[in-house]
C-alpha cells in the first residue's frame, strides 16, 4: 500500500477512535459481486465479475470508509504495450466526508476520495502514463430524489499524463416504485491533458435494486457510453464502455 494509503487510514483509524461519543456511531459493512465493475461507464474487470466489499464509519454527519474490488485495467494496459505495470489486482478506495441539510429538503456531501491501486506500475508506461493511485475531491446537492455531484481531480487522474484538474459531473435519481429503487444515472468525464479528445466521454444507466432478503440487496443495471472504441479496450479488442447489462447482489451488515 502506498505512504499516501497509510496516512487517510491511519486518519479514519484515529479520527474516528477520537471523536466524542465515536463508541456510539454507526459502522457497517458489506459485500457482493457484480457481473462486470464498471465505474463511470468502463468496464474495470475486462468486462468480467468482480468481487466488491467495504465499511462505513458514521458519526453525525461525518463519515469515514474503504471500499474494495477486484480489478484488471492496470495489468491489461501493461499487456496491451508490453510493459510490466505490475499485478495491481484491486483497487482500493478511502474516502471521508460530511453530509449536511442547507434547508429542508435539500441536502449537501462534501468529501475526498483516493483511489489506491497497490503494486501498480503504471508509471513504467511514461511518458504515455503515470502512476494510476488517484485523489479526488468532490461536492453534492441533493433535493428530494434528485442528486447533481462534481468530483475533481486534484492528481493526475488514473494515469492520464498531465490531467490533474480532470472532472466528472453526474446527475441521478433515486425513485421508491412498488418495492424497488429505481435510479437513473448520466455523466461527464473530461480528461485534461494530451488524451482530452481520445479519452473524454459521457456515460449513462439505468438501474432497479430490490432488498430480497435483510441486507441482501439484488440489483440489475442497464448501461453504456460514448466512450471512443479505440481508446477503452481490452488486451483482445473488447470495447469495455459497451451497452451491457450488469447484475449484481451485495449483503449489508
Amino acid at each position: 500500500m502506498s505512504k499516501r494509503a497509510l496516512l487517510i487510514a491511519a486518519f479514519i483509524a484515529t479520527f474516528g477512535a477520537a471523536l466524542p461519543g465515536a463508541s456510539h456511531a454507526d459502522v457497517a459493512f458489506n459485500v457482493g459481486a457484480v457481473t462486470d465493475y464498471r465505474y463511470r461507464g468502463i468496464s474495470q474487470t475486462r468486462l468480467k465479475p468482480a468481487v466488491q466489499g467495504g465499511v462505513d464509519y458514521s458519526q453525525g454527519g461525518l463519515y469515514l470508509g474503504a471500499w474494495a474490488s477486484t480489478i484488471k485495467w492496470i495489468k491489461d494496459t501493461g499487456t496491451i504495450f508490453s510493459v510490466n505495470t505490475g499485478s495491481a489486482n484491486v483497487e482500493l478506495d478511502l474516502y471521508g466526508g460530511y453530509k449536511g441539510e442547507i434547508i429542508k429538503d435539500l441536502g449537501y456531501d462534501v468529501g475526498v476520495l483516493a483511489y489506491v491501486y497497490s503494486n501498480n506500475k503504471l508509471g513504467n508506461l511514461s511518458p504515455a502514463f503515470k502512476n494510476a493511485d488517484t485523489t479526488e475531491i468532490y461536492g453534492a446537492l441533493t433535493y428530494g430524489p434528485a442528486t447533481l455531484k462534481y468530483s475533481h481531480a486534484v492528481t493526475n487522474l488514473f494515469g492520464n499524463p498531465d490531467s490533474k484538474n480532470s472532472y466528472y459531473l453526474d446527475a441521478s435519481a433515486t425513485f421508491d416504485i412498488e418495492g424497488f429503487s429505481i435510479t437513473p444515472h448520466i455523466g461527464r468525464q473530461k480528461i485534461k491533458g494530451p488524451y482530452d479528445d481520445p479519452a473524454t466521454y459521457t456515460d449513462y444507466s439505468l438501474t432497479a435494486a430490490k432488498e430480497v432478503a435483510k441486507g441482501l440487496v439484488v440489483s440489475l443495471s442497464v448501461l453504456g457510453t460514448d466512450a471512443d472504441k479505440n481508446w477503452y479496450v481490452s488486451p483482445s479488442g473488447k470495447f469495455l464502455g459497451k451497452s451491457s447489462a450488469v447484475l449484481g447482489v451485495k449483503y449489508n451488515f
